[in-house]
């Protein structure tokens, strides 16, 4: 059988995923990455890495909690494995606060993380300015180590790399049979996707290794994430907002906003400062279409636009991209639509 040529657009966490989901469940797939950037210079590098989602509007529950399980139930299953170490991934435990309480107080990643509960009015104590607390153990990626992980299983797999800047979609039609379009935020111009937007985030990388749990502010804006070799704080949330100049104010807010937190961080050495564009979208575009050029028909795969939650739905959304594939394939084989 003639092997089914695959691009799959973008490295960062989705395009890796999907990358080594396909190359590993099809193997009648040839797979190429196309990518400008790679690894430690996408997105994905600069995530805090905890998987901690959100609630999409527009999907079925079902699909958002399959998408969380499956990528908690790949990521616990590295971290109990002699590869932990390599990858960058491990427990990570602490509390989730919130102003107010919260209009779904056991939201439904609560199942799958270690140890939920509601925090008791002793630990509350230590955050005057919240009134409800969430407290449990879930896992934390230090991405540029997943990256470089998923990026060697890819290899291993047989796929193939390449430093190519995709402008267009077409381009690549006369050279592929199916195109994965994990391309992040670069949809708004590579698809003319308008609902894509960019989410500013900024971030600092402070030495203080005597914090060992995570802290994070409900408003999403505020957040202490321990690491193997820094805590990462934060953070920004700026939609529209294309900068990827460092804002100096954005960083003094970010500490002040920390130090309240957690008042040990005073003083604590900064050692970089991030920025970075998410994929904004209203809700992520995992779906397919077949595109046609004279009689050459490709199928388009899209699995992009997950906002902060690229780490925490990344295995789960790359299967179920994989799964559109093999759909199609299934059902139309190339052969027949030529």
């Amino acid at each position: 059988m003639k092997p089914v040529k695959v691009a799959v657009i973008g490295a960062g966490v989705i395009g890796l995923s999907t990358a080594v989901c396909l190359a590993k469940t099809l193997p009648y797939c040839s797979v190429t990455i196309l990518a400008e950037k790679f690894s430690p210079n996408t997105t994905s590098d600069g995530a805090a890495g905890i998987l901690l989602p959100k609630v999409f509007p527009d999907i079925p529950l079902e699909r958002q909690r399959r998408w969380f399980k499956e990528t908690f139930d790949h990521l616990q299953a590295l971290v109990e494995s002699h590869e932990a170490p390599e990858a960058g991934v491990y427990l990570s435990s602490g509390y989730h606060i919130f102003k107010e309480v919260p209009a779904d107080p056991k939201p439904y990643w609560s199942d799958y993380v270690f140890g939920f509960r509601v925090m008791t009015d002793k630990e509350m104590k230590r955050f005057p300015n919240h009134k409800f607390g969430q407290a449990f153990t879930s896992i934390k990626c230090e991405c540029p180590r997943y990256l470089r992980w998923l990026e060697k299983k890819f290899r291993g797999a047989g796929g193939q790399i390449k430093y190519e800047k995709v402008t267009s979609i077409p381009q690549l039609i006369q050279h592929y049979d199916v195109i994965v379009n994990c391309s992040g935020i670069g949809s708004h111009h590579l698809v003319g996707d308008k609902g894509a937007y960019p989410v500013r985030g900024q971030i600092l990388k402070l030495q203080a290794s005597w914090l060992k749990n995570f802290i994070r502010d409900g408003d999403g804006n505020t957040y202490i994430y321990p690491g193997i070799d820094c805590v990462t704080v934060g953070g920004t949330r700026q939609e529209d907002d294309w900068r990827m100049e460092v804002d100096r104010s954005d960083s003094e807010g970010i500490m002040d906003r920390c130090i309240k937190l957690e008042p040990s961080l005073h003083g604590a050495k900064v050692l970089e400062e991030w920025v970075g564009l998410r994929p904004g979208r209203i809700n992520p575009r995992v779906e397919s279409e077949w595109l046609q050029d004279q009689n050459r028909w490709v199928l388009l795969v899209h699995n992009y636009g997950h906002g902060g939650c690229g780490i925490s739905l990344s295995w789960g959304s790359a299967l179920d991209a994989v799964g559109l594939v093999r759909k199609n394939l299934h059902e139309k084989p190339l052969q027949s639509k030529l």
